[in-house]
């Protein structure tokens, strides 16, 4: 009995490891599959759907373009629909001189915020960390605690600071410093401050991450050989911080691009940026044609930035590893 009850036990025994690297390879491939079936619904069946959009003429029904593709007319009806498609509205685009210096103008708005966001939040992310370690925590907290407000309520904010009787004005008055109010809302100046203060976040966290992790050992090193801050800074703590520099001036450039909240509020109405324009053919010129076109050049235009981000996080874990 002994014996029949070992050999009973034995196979069970043996296939419990297989049942295990099994469940285990189930679990990695489902993590793999997971991110991708999420871009196949959210990102790539949403874009093929744009620029379905993008290839149709504007109509005056519901939807708002022709043809809308549907199997109603059967495959031979669907094939007939399908060949009305055209690249008519990317012609368009290419015809009118407003499209392209919407993008060009958004390309620079969002070069130069980058600049002056990396400018203001380098000083920040390596005070962070050179700070005590048991104050970083703190300093992390206060870096994410705008994003407890709602995006549009702190934009609406700096209205009220902005405008000629806003709390800025009223201050520069009160000092003596000016004798007139300043004209800084409805300017470029005032997207610049509203990008700048928006997304300066998400350029302190990954300087902050490269920062911390450098060896200031070197510096003291290098202080000890007669090397003189300034060249210590720009031979040792910038190249190390490289990673996060990188990877911040993509998080900031690439929504900027395409922002519309802070040109529409801050910048007034004469400001001409390609995501105020996306928004203008979608919804008040109901042309859904010519604006899907726009966001599908906007998006191949944002790729590069992306491609170069996902190099370069790569490339900060090559280095972690």
């Amino acid at each position: 009995m002994s014996n029949i009850a070992l050999t009973d036990a034995g196979p069970s025994a043996a296939a419990k490891p297989f049942l295990t690297r099994l469940g285990a390879g189930f679990v990695s491939r489902l993590v793999i599959i997971v991110p991708y079936l999420w871009l196949l619904f959210f990102f790539f069946i949403p874009f093929i759907i744009v620029f379905k959009i993008s290839l149709s003429q504007s109509a005056i029904a519901m939807p708002p373009y022709t043809p809308a593709l549907d199997f109603r007319d059967g495959i031979s009806g669907f094939f007939v629909r399908f060949r009305e498609l055209s690249v008519d509205n990317y012609v368009w685009l290419t015809q009118d001189a407003l499209y392209f210096k919407a993008y060009v103008t958004s390309v620079v708005i969002a070069a130069v915020s980058t600049i002056l966001t990396l400018l203001v939040g380098f000083p920040i992310a390596y005070g962070m960390a050179r700070a005590p370690a048991t104050i970083r925590p703190t300093l992390l907290m206060l870096v994410i605690l705008p994003f407890w407000t709602s995006f549009l309520i702190r934009v609406y904010a700096w209205i009220g600071i902005l405008k000629p009787e806003g709390l800025l004005n009223q201050l520069l008055l009160s000092l003596h410093i000016i004798n007139q109010p300043l004209i800084i809302l409805n300017t470029y100046t005032a997207i610049f401050i509203g990008i700048v203060y928006s997304y300066l976040p998400f350029m302190v966290l990954p300087l902050y991450s490269s920062l911390e992790k450098m060896d200031y050992s070197l510096i003291e090193a290098a202080k000890d050989l007669g090397c003189p801050p300034t060249s210590a800074f720009w031979k040792i703590t910038f190249p190390l911080s490289l990673p996060g520099v990188i990877a911040g001036c993509l998080l900031v450039f690439i929504p900027a691009v395409g922002e519309f909240v802070i040109p529409d509020l801050l910048g007034g109405s004469q400001t001409l940026m390609i995501g105020k324009t996306l928004w203008n053919e979608f919804f008040a010129n109901r042309d859904w044609p010519v604006s899907s076109a726009v966001a599908v050049i906007l998006l191949l235009l944002l790729i590069v930035p992306i491609m170069l981000f996902q190099q370069a996080q790569a490339r900060a874990q090559e280095q972690d590893k």
